[in-house]
């Protein structure tokens, strides 16, 4: 028994970094025969719009691809516009060990599309893809900053200063100011630390010490200076990602704002969620 298909005209892809091979499989409906047609092509945006031209030519509207790491995304801005460009996990059309090259690889794709045999990517709208990006280049900037800040722990750690065990935040404003001061010399003026510990803090006699008998070293020092440096730089870019992905937000705050009614989530982690899943539910 012949399996059923679903598509007459429809195109597959095999992507690479500098290539990108596409097959078309063009069915008769009578005879329910494929002709196929083939070609290559680079990966610039010239011969990309070459591809987008030789796909009308055959009058191909459907078209199929891996998602090869970030290979696939240049291709689809150019396509998504005119183009129904599905995008599947390499998983899903794997081809049979020894029979694997590009050519092969791609006409593969075209059967398993024809057949409709593939388990599609989600892809969701331009204006969501773009709040994606930021809100996990933001992501990147907070693992860094939390690098950074077990970085400077490891430093303070080494050298005996023992502030981070009795207040409640280690990079507070309490913390932050005593390590401000401590960084300046290794002579400890207790009065001028008292003075720095917020009133609220109910472990002063502690605090002091934590700190009594430390030693930090030039280059420690040095090394912590820049990693304060380098995080209040880092908060700067977390705030400017967070404002921005507000200002994007906001023209579709009427899907998403129900949203932070669940106790625990916030306008920004309702963004960072619709970020990944998208606002069309259907």
């Amino acid at each position: 028994m012949a399996m059923k298909i679903v598509r007459f005209n429809c195109c597959g892809m095999d992507v690479h970094k500098n290539l990108v091979v596409a097959t078309v499989g063009i069915t008769d409906r009578q005879s329910n025969i494929t002709e196929y047609f083939q070609r290559s092509f680079s990966t610039l945006n010239s011969d990309l719009y070459r591809l987008k031209d030789w796909l009308k030519s055959h009058h191909c509207s459907d078209v199929c691809m891996e998602s090869t790491g970030r290979y696939w995304i240049p291709i689809f801005n150019i396509l998504e516009d005119e183009f129904h460009v599905h995008l599947t996990h390499p998983k899903y059309v794997k081809a049979i060990k020894g029979k694997k090259t590009d050519k092969k690889d791609s006409k593969w794709i075209c059967d398993f599309f024809k057949h409709d045999l593939i388990k599609f990517s989600f892809i969701p709208p331009k204006e969501i893809r773009e709040l994606r990006e930021i809100a996990r280049y933001r992501y990147k900037l907070v693992c860094m900053r939390s690098s950074e800040r077990n970085r400077y722990q490891n430093c303070m750690t080494v050298f005996n200063v023992g502030l981070a065990s009795v207040v409640s935040d280690p990079f507070g404003k309490t913390a932050s100011n005593i390590m401000k001061e401590v960084t300046k010399s290794n002579v400890i003026d207790d009065d001028k630390i008292l003075k720095l510990i917020h009133k609220s803090c109910k472990n002063k006699d502690k605090i002091l010490d934590s700190l009594h008998g430390y030693r930090i070293e030039s280059d420690q020092r040095f090394k912590m200076e820049k990693s304060l440096d380098h995080m209040e730089y880092l908060d700067q870019l977390i705030d400017s990602c967070e404002a921005e992905l507000i200002k994007r937000a906001y023209p579709l705050r009427g899907a998403f704002q129900h949203i932070t009614q669940i106790k625990g989530i916030s306008t920004l982690s309702a963004i960072l969620i619709i970020s990944e899943i998208g606002i069309d539910m259907s």
